[in-house]
């Protein structure tokens, strides 16, 4: 198949997934088109399956806001037509769905075919999609799609009932590449961040408001307490100042290291013990599945689809969102039970095992194949 892919090329957890989700269809023969405004992160073009189209905006003065949505419409016009494309694949509704039925018609209009598929991640739903000045948009380019994805099955719910669409909408969970996991932390690696050997617990996200990084630190403060223990955070974001205050507040700052963002944290979940996601939603929670890899239990909030992916009381202990004194005293079950933490564990890894990208790659693929069939 030839396969366009759009995207945001940046640190989130929907341009991980699509830029994952095109190397590993590249590498089963399918030739995929990446088309976004930056080279996403994780994307290395050096493959003959691969090729990425820039979108450029010019910047003429007349607008107080260059007209993005246009560019990648013509863009993906041009994709289409020249490239010969079977199916196009948007990330994030807004407003790639949009832009992917604008696009649709112009080629019909060029008696060219080209169907397309929106996957749905969480903010453009919950979150962004909320703003009643996009309502109207995001529902008519759902309902005009040929098919829609949610990345879990609390996504899907909630998109119902916001939208109330009448478009079908099939789960297809996030994934990982489980052979990109093998424990990469070093016995050495971890004495330099745990002299003395505390525990390690590890944070990664955008911080933003919604990841509740300052939640974060108000468990760490009541573990530290307890048992010798030190913090990775990993990521960058508009709440670093408060978190920075906050540490300060709580004289914790001796025991938290800030690595900022890095591009694949495999290497750094390989030196932790505990994982904490306390965000206020999450449709998903990729960071949380990428550390269960690692074979790191994870604390984590029950909001959202977090319950699919980290099953309380097995691979980790979810909680009510704010309740830091229940996350707090979770961790410190699992860092000071050795037995209790080996089993847990073993869990996560087997949880992490069933959202493999060899059992979740053939489910788009069959996707793209009805979508085409119906099409044509």
């Amino acid at each position: 198949m030839n396969i366009g892919i759009v995207c945001y090329p940046t640190f989130g957890g929907s341009g991980v997934v699509a830029t994952e989700l095109g190397k590993a269809l590249a590498k089963k023969g399918h030739r995929v088109h990446f088309m976004a405004y930056n080279l996403p992160f994780r994307l290395n073009p050096f493959n003959e399956n691969l090729f990425y189209h820039e979108v450029s905006v010019n910047d003429y003065p007349l607008f107080e806001y260059q007209p993005y949505e246009s560019a990648l419409a013509s863009k993906i016009v041009d994709v289409a037509t020249y490239e010969k494309l079977d199916v196009l694949h948007v990330h994030y509704a807004i407003p790639h769905a949009s832009v992917a039925y604008l696009a649709q018609q112009i080629l019909k209009s060029k008696k060219i075919t080209l169907p397309y598929i929106t996957t749905l991640h969480g903010t453009d739903i919950t979150l962004v999609g909320r703003d009643p000045s996009f309502e109207p948009v995001i529902r008519f380019s759902l309902n005009n799609s040929n098919a829609i994805t949610s990345v879990s099955e609390s996504l899907k719910k909630d998109t119902l009932t916001i939208f109330k669409i009448d478009n079908k909408i099939d789960v297809i969970p996030n994934f990982i590449n489980l052979d990109d996991y093998a424990k990469t932390g070093t016995h050495c690696e971890k004495k330099h961040y745990a002299p003395n050997g505390e525990k390690i617990m590890i944070h990664v996200s955008n911080f933003r408001k919604v990841k509740r990084v300052e939640d974060v630190l108000k468990v760490f403060d009541k573990v530290r307490k307890e048992i010798p223990c030190k913090l990775i955070l990993v990521g960058d974001g508009p709440e670093r100042p408060a978190i920075e205050k906050l540490c300060r507040e709580l004289h914790t700052c001796n025991d938290i290291i800030s690595l900022g963002r890095i591009n694949d944290p495999t290497e750094v979940l390989g030196l932790g013990d505990l994982f904490i996601l306390p965000s206020e939603t999450e449709s998903f929670g990729l960071a949380a599945l990428e550390a269960m890899a690692m074979k790191l239990p994870v604390i984590s909030t029950n909001t959202g689809g977090l319950p699919e992916v980290n099953i309380n009381g097995q691979t980790g202990f979810v909680s009510n969102v704010g309740d830091v004194d229940d996350m707090a005293a979770n961790s410190l079950k699992l860092l000071s039970d050795d037995k209790l933490y080996a089993e847990f564990s073993s869990n996560a890894y087997k949880q992490a095992l069933k959202f493999d990208i060899n059992h979740i790659l053939p489910m788009y693929e069959k996707l793209y194949q009805t979508v085409i069939a119906k099409s044509h």
